[in-house]
């Protein structure tokens, strides 16, 4: 079955958010503070982890669900 552009983009997000915590746990480095520092922009960091937490959630909801269409398999 072919997986819908939303899945995709969830995992991709929930990804970096794994991937963030993981450096934050190891390394104590905040990529994601990191950059938004690197550009001023101090609200990307703000919309970075809210795009991250709704992505993890819908991440986990496609977990527990059957749409053919958008379940990441």
């Amino acid at each position: 079955m072919k997986n819908c552009a939303i899945g995709y983009v969830a995992t991709l997000l929930a990804s970096i958010g794994a991937v963030n915590w993981g450096l934050v746990g190891a390394l104590d480095f905040n990529l994601v503070s990191w950059l938004a520092g690197l550009v001023s922009l101090p609200i990307l960091e703000t919309v970075v982890y809210l795009l991250v937490g709704v992505a993890g959630i819908g991440t986990l909801v496609n977990l527990f669900l059957s749409c053919d269409s958008c379940r990441i398999k």
